[in-house]
This record gives C-alpha cells, structure tokens and sequence, in this order.
C-alpha cells in the first residue's frame, strides 16, 4: 500500500472514533511504530489530524464551518431557488437521496407533487419536512451530529449496497473545476463518499458563495459530477472555468 493511500485509510478508521491508539493503527494496518509515526507526522503537517497522548484524533477544520443555524438564514432566496430547481429533476418513482445540508434542506420543501418517491437520507431536518407525506423515508443509521442535524459514521451504510439510487443531491463547502467539490467535516466527507458510489447520477446543490474556493477535506472530482445547480448570481468568469468540463452547471433563476 503506497503512504498516501494509508494516510487516506487512516483519516478514515479516524472519522469512525473520537480518538485511536498507536496500537490499533499498528493492527489495523499490519505495520510498524515507526510507520505509524511517520504517517501520523505527515498528517499533522498537513492540519488533519491532532496527535494525543498514545494516539491521535481528527483535527477541526482550519476554517471555520458555519453553524447550520446560520446557513438557513443565509443566501435563503438563493437556497430555495435552488431547491426548486432540483426538484426539476426528479420524476414520480424515483429513489433519491437527499443529504444533509441547508440547501439540500430546500429540495424537501417542493418535493410534495411528486408521487411514489424513496427518499434516503442523512438530515434530521428532511425527516421532519416530509414526515406527514406518504413517501418512504430511509434514514441512514449511526452516530447524531447535533450542530449539523445529521446522521453520520460510514460503518452503518454498507447495508445501502442493494438500494438502486437514480439521483443523489449532495451539498459542498466548496467548488472549484480543478479539484471538485470539498467540505469541512470528515465524517460527512465519508458518508457522501460512499452514497456517490451507491448512485447513478449525482447532483451537487449549492448556492455561489462556495465556487472558486477548496476547503478541508476532498469529497468528488468534477468528473464524478453529473450536474451542478447554484444560483443565477453566479459570476460569468466562474461559471465560464466549467465549460471545458463534462459537469453541467445548471442556474437556478431566483
């Protein structure tokens, strides 16, 4: 196994467990202290990680993730055109997941003309919205992250491997055409991750303020990305770094 593909496995058994020991590591991966401490070394360097006494642990984000709190007031017009417009995009039958996120919230919202829908989710906030509609709701099991409402830890998705998802709407803390989408928190990271490989066709839904910028943690390459819908206050010089891409860039208008 080749470092950087460790270090990534080891971001990832990190995201399960608030803190793992040297000697977990040494198991879970069949290699040396040394190893360990050079691979632990390395992504301390680079902000990820936190080391502690006997082990290390997730480091928070360098920048900083607004509250979902505050997300939900914030560009609203802007998130619920969006909302709209994703809903475009999705006919009676479908099974869909919807994630975790103040702009995939808004897709909720307008989904009640649709008939016979599955709707997977990780957001406490969607279950609420569509409690009183007859669709049939999955939520995804595991751990409770209370400041973003959501359900996460990758152990419990792997149960989704039967589900046929067509369409998957996904939020992003950033968006650039070189590197794709990213987002701040791991554990999200790792749950997108895995329901982009459970889907045909993926939806990223976010509102202008995220493009031209990459945050922490890596969660698609622009080729995984079927569609991009943001809203019309999307700068041209942006939306014009996507035109070589195979990513269609949809504009909600507001």
């Amino acid at each position: 196994m080749l470092p950087s593909e460790r270090q990534k496995k080891i971001l990832d058994l990190l995201a399960t467990k608030d803190v793992v020991t040297i000697p977990e590591f040494i198991t879970e991966f069949n290699i040396s202290i040394e190893t360990v401490r050079r691979d632990l070394g390395i992504l301390e360097k680079q902000g990820s990680i936190q080391k502690v006494y006997g082990g290390a642990k997730l480091k928070n984000s360098i920048f900083s993730e607004p509250t979902m709190e505050s997300r939900m007031i914030h560009n609203l017009l802007q998130k619920e055109s969006i909302g709209k417009k994703c809903c475009e995009f999705i006919n009676d039958g479908d099974c869909i997941f919807i994630d975790s996120g103040s702009t995939t919230y808004h897709i909720a919202k307008y989904l009640m003309d649709k008939k016979n829908l599955t709707i997977i989710t990780n957001s406490i906030p969607v279950v609420n919205e569509l409690m009183d509609t007859d669709f049939e709701i999955i939520i995804i099991g595991g751990k409770i992250r209370h400041n973003e409402r959501s359900v996460v830890t990758y152990d419990y998705i792997f149960n989704f491997s039967q589900l046929n998802i067509q369409k998957s709407f996904i939020c992003a803390g950033g968006i650039t055409a070189e590197n794709g989408v990213s987002d701040f928190n791991m554990q999200e990271a790792v749950t997108r991750k895995i329901i982009i490989e459970r889907s045909k066709e993926l939806f990223v839904a976010a509102d202008s303020s995220k493009f031209d910028r990459d945050v922490t943690i890596s969660i698609a390459p622009l080729h995984k990305i079927n569609y991009i819908i943001t809203d019309s206050y999307l700068s041209k010089n942006v939306a014009s770094t996507f035109k070589k891409t195979a990513t269609i860039l949809v504009l909600a208008e507001n």
